[in-house]
């Protein structure tokens, strides 16, 4: 196939699991990039939460963040995609959170937050993802209480996570249903163990990838996407080439094109390579 664009998750599938970029990768990024194919991240993840070594290669310039709820120009420094969730619907979620044994927080405006006291709770929910544990430390700035600011501050949100202890593993895979059965409008994901991940029902990383395909004038039937989990079904549907990693969900292979080696094995830049001929 004519490679167009190349779409790729980072956490379990460029990154391997310390957070790091295996060298492969980066060689196939940048092969890529000389060929003259446009490379875009697509993530759960905000700016600021991109990897600096990443960031450092100068190799992108457009961005899916939020799971498709933000499209970035970082050469013009603007959004030029929004797809988010009403504040007074996320008003509504928080609320229904709250009956139940999760931490949660949103995403506004390209920055995290969390309501402050469950802050001192986090060790509790990241015992088996330490690496994310930091990242939400790190990108979340403390309200004293979230719902409150919501509405003071009125503006729409990228996204929202509640996050489950480990032996709520069964209540956070019921919520899937229960969620979708409560709130039609936004979309349920997941990108680690412990989460489940909101959007607006338009957002998408699927729908993200087709609006920058059309955008950039390049065939989509000529796009490659890279994921392992639920946030990344959408983008391999809507990819010429869907690549699941070899540690994606079982549901996520099933429905890709291929499935590729693991991110730790650099199963992304060695399926570049192959392309590239």
């Amino acid at each position: 196939m004519t490679v167009t664009l190349i779409a790729f998750d980072l956490d379990g599938t460029l990154l391997d699991n310390s957070k790091h970029i295996p060298p492969d990768n980066l060689r196939a990024l940048y092969a890529a990039h000389e060929a003259g194919i446009p490379l875009v991240p697509a993530t759960g993840r905000i700016l600021k939460g991109m990897p600096a070594e990443l960031m450092e290669t100068g190799l992108f310039r457009y961005f899916i963040f939020s799971n498709g709820a933000v499209v970035y120009d970082l050469q013009e420094d603007r959004v030029i995609h929004r797809a988010e969730i009403d504040p007074a619907l996320a008003v509504e979620v928080c609320q229904y959170f709250d009956s139940l044994p999760v931490l949660y927080d949103c995403y506004r405006d390209g920055f995290g937050y969390m309501t402050e006291s469950m802050f001192g709770r986090l060790d509790a929910y990241f015992g088996r993802e330490p690496e994310i544990r930091k990242l939400v430390e790190r990108l979340r700035k403390p309200v004293p209480e979230l719902k409150a600011d919501i509405l003071r501050v009125g503006r729409p949100l990228e996204k929202m996570q509640a996050y489950f202890r480990p032996q709520d593993e069964a209540l956070r895979q019921q919520q899937f249903g229960e969620i979708a059965a409560r709130f039609p409008a936004l979309a349920a994901s997941s990108s680690t163990s412990n989460n489940i991940e909101l959007n607006s029902a338009l957002a998408g990383k699927g729908n993200a990838l087709r609006m920058l395909c059309s955008l950039l004038g390049v065939d989509p039937a000529g796009s490659v996407a890279f994921g392992d989990g639920l946030n990344d079904r959408g983008m391999l549907l809507a990819a010429g080439r869907g690549c699941a990693m070899g540690n994606a969900a079982e549901e996520i292979k099933k429905c890709a094109d291929v499935t590729v080696e693991t991110n730790c094995d650099a199963g992304v830049g060695k399926e570049i390579f192959r392309l590239l001929g």
